[in-house]
C-alpha cells in the first residue's frame, strides 16, 4: 500500500480498480505553404466539424446532466465563432504562409498562456477550455483519432489531464472517480464531475508514472489522498464511507426549495458566483437564492476590441431575466494585472497585483467605464440588477463613479432611453477600504467582501507562489477581524455585507460568518445546498 497527496476538487470517496490513459503530447511542427486560399478552405472545413461535433457534445451532456453541465459545450461554441480568435488563425495562414494546424497551435498555445498566467482561479481554469478546443480543431485539421475509451471498464480513471469533451465521451457509469496530474477546481471538467458526483483529486507534485491498469485504489475527494494497494482494512473502511456518502448526498437534494434560515430564525442569502450567461442554468439548478458575483469580464477577454453597449446589454438583460426577479449582483470590469486584453495596450507592470486595474483603468478609460455603465443601466430595468465595483480604496473613487455615473444617466435620459438606476455597492478588498468602511458605508447601498485579494494584501502573501504556501492561512485573526469591522459599520448605516471571495465556500467558517452578522454568502454553485444544511442545522445567537 502507498499513498498519494494531492488537492481536492469534487467531493467523495471511490473505491476500485485503476485505468490509466496516456496522452501524446499533440505537437505540430512548422510547415510553410504555398497555397494560402487552400489552407483557409482546410480551416473552414475543420471549423465546421468540430462544431458538429461540439453540438453532439452538447446533446449528449444535456441529456446526463442538464442544460447546466451541457453549458460547457456552448462556451466552446463561442469560441469557434468569435472572431479575434478564429481571425488570429486565418492572419497567421496568410501573413506567414503556414499550415492551418501551425497556425492553430500557435493560437491555441498564445490563448492558453493568456489564460493560465492569470491570478484569477476562475479565467485561469478557462486556459483548459481553449486547449480542449483547439486540439480537437488541430486533430480534425491533421486526421488524428481521439482516445477509444469503448473498452474502457469501470475504474479509477488515472489521466495527466481531463477535458470536458473526453469526459463527455466515456460511459458516466464506468467512471468511479477522476485522478490528474494538471487541473483546477474551476475547470469546465471539474464543474462536470461535480454535477455527476464523481470524486475527482489533482496530484500535481505525485510520480503516477509507475501506475498501472487494474490497480486497487481509493480516491478521498474530501482530504485529496489516493491510496493504492489499500489494505482489507482500508477497502472495508472506504466501502463504509461510500454508503454514508450516499445518504448525506440524499439529504441535501432534499434541501432545494427550503429556506436558508438558521433554528433560531435569522435568514441568511446563499448566492451563486458565475463567470458567464452560460453558468446561470447551473446557479439555478444549484436553487442559488441569487447571483453575488457575475463577473462581467469574460465579455472583454479573447478578442480584439472592446465589447459594444449593444453586446453587453444582450448579456446583462439575459442573466436578469433568467434569474426571474433574483438579485443579479454584476460587478464592473476587473482587468488589468494579469487579465490584460491586447487591445487596451496596458504596460507591463513590476507588480501588477497593486497597479493599473479593475476601478483604476475605469476611471482613467471613462469612455470604456461609460459603455458599460450605459449597458447596466439598461439592463437595470429587466430585473433585479445591482452593480458592484472593485478594488475601492477610497472615498474620492466612490465619489468620481457616482459623477461619471450621474453623465451616464443625463445622457440616457436625453437620448429617451429606457434605465433604471440599481443598487450600487463596492467590493471591500484592501485593507484601507477595511479601515474607511465606516465613512464608505454612507455612500453605497452594500458592501461584498473579495477575500482572495484581501487575504492577499493584508498578509503580503501571494497566493499563486507555492513556495508561500506554508504562510498562506486564510483563517487568520487578523482576516476575520477585518470582516467583523465591515460588517459592523455596515450595520451602522443600515447597509447589508456579502462575502464573494473563496473564503464564503469555506464551511469552518459558515456558521462564523452567520454569527458576525454577514447577510450574504456568494459561492460555486456546487457549495449552495452545503452552505444551506449548516445554516439550518446551526444557531446564529449562541
Amino acid at each position: 500500500m502507498f499513498k498519494v497527496k494531492g488537492k481536492p476538487v469534487c467531493e467523495g470517496i471511490a473505491l476500485g480498480k485503476t485505468t490509466v490513459f496516456r496522452k501524446n503530447c499533440q505537437q505540430v511542427n512548422l510547415c510553410r505553404v504555398q497555397d494560402s486560399e487552400e489552407e483557409l478552405n482546410r480551416l473552414s472545413t475543420a471549423t465546421a466539424k468540430t462544431k458538429e461535433q461540439i453540438r453532439n457534445l452538447y446533446d449528449k451532456a444535456a441529456a446526463e446532466v442538464g442544460e447546466a453541465g451541457a453549458s460547457v459545450f456552448e462556451v466552446h461554441q463561442m469560441m469557434l465563432e468569435d472572431d479575434g480568435y478564429l481571425k488570429a488563425i486565418s492572419d497567421m495562414i496568410c501573413k506567414e504562409k503556414v499550415s492551418a494546424e501551425f497556425a492553430a497551435a500557435v493560437t491555441r498555445d498564445n490563448y492558453v498562456e493568456m489564460f493560465a498566467d492569470m491570478d484569477d482561479e476562475y479565467m485561469k481554469a478557462r486556459a483548459a477550455d481553449v486547449k480542449d478546443i483547439s486540439n480537437r480543431l488541430i486533430r480534425n485539421l491533421t486526421g488524428q483519432e481521439e482516445i477509444d475509451f469503448s473498452s474502457m471498464e469501470p475504474s479509477v480513471l488515472i489521466m495527466d489531464s481531463l477535458t470536458p469533451s473526453e469526459m463527455m465521451r466515456m460511459d458516466r457509469d464506468k467512471i468511479l472517480a477522476v485522478v490528474t496530474v494538471h487541473g483546477s477546481g474551476n475547470s469546465h471538467a471539474a464543474i462536470l464531475a461535480a454535477m455527476l458526483n464523481i470524486p475527482a483529486v489533482i496530484c500535481p507534485a505525485a510520480d503516477l508514472g509507475g501506475i498501472h491498469n487494474g490497480m486497487k485504489a481509493v480516491v478521498d475527494g474530501y482530504s485529496g489522498e489516493v491510496i493504492f494497494n489499500p489494505t482489507e482494512a482500508v477497502m472495508k473502511e472506504t466501502e463504509n464511507r461510500i454508503r454514508e456518502q450516499k445518504e448525506k448526498a440524499l439529504v441535501l437534494q432534499n434541501l432545494k426549495g427550503k429556506e436558508n434560515v438558521t433554528l433560531d430564525g435569522k435568514h441568511i442569502n446563499i448566492y451563486a458566483n458565475i463567470g458567464s450567461v452560460s453558468d446561470v442554468e447551473d446557479a439555478l439548478q444549484n436553487d442559488a437564492g441569487g447571483i453575488g458575483l457575475f463577473r462581467s469580464e469574460f465579455l472583454y477577454l479573447g478578442r480584439d476590441n472592446c465589447p459594444t453597449e449593444e453586446e453587453q446589454f444582450l448579456a446583462y438583460k439575459q442573466v436578469v431575466q433568467a434569474m426571474a426577479g433574483k438579485k443579479v449582483v454584476i460587478r464592473t470590469l476587473d482587468i488589468g494585472a494579469d487579465k490584460q486584453p491586447d487591445y487596451l495596450r496596458l504596460e507591463k507592470e513590476e507588480n501588477p497585483a497593486m497597479g493599473y486595474r479593475a476601478i483604476r483603468i475605469c476611471l482613467k478609460e471613462t469612455e470604456i467605464f461609460k459603455t458599460q455603465l450605459r449597458a447596466l443601466f439598461r439592463a437595470a430595468v429587466f430585473g433585479n440588477l445591482s452593480v458592484m465595483y472593485p478594488m475601492i480604496t477610497s472615498v474620492g473613487e466612490v465619489r468620481r463613479i457616482y459623477e461619471i455615473a450621474e453623465d451616464v444617466k443625463s445622457e440616457l435620459e436625453e437620448q429617451g432611453i429606457s434605465y433604471k438606476i440599481p443598487e450600487q455597492g463596492i467590493m471591500i478588498e484592501t485593507p484601507a477600504a477595511v479601515m474607511i468602511s465606516d465613512e464608505l458605508a454612507e455612500l453605497v447601498d452594500f458592501f461584498s467582501i473579495g477575500t482572495n485579494d484581501l487575504i492577499q494584501y493584508t498578509l503580503a502573501v501571494d497566493r499563486q507562489n507555492g513556495r508561500l504556501y506554508d504562510f498562506y492561512n486564510p483563517h487568520h485573526k487578523a482576516i476575520l477581524r477585518m470582516i467583523q469591522m465591515v460588517v459592523d459599520n455596515a450595520h451602522k448605516a443600515g447597509k447589508w455585507t456579502g462575502i464573494c471571495g473563496e473564503l464564503g465556500a469555506d464551511t469552518e467558517l459558515t456558521e462564523i460568518f452567520v454569527k458576525m452578522g454577514v447577510e450574504e454568502l456568494s459561492v460555486a454553485p456546487s457549495m449552495i445546498l452545503k452552505l444551506r444544511k449548516i445554516v439550518r442545522e446551526m444557531h446564529a445567537d449562541e
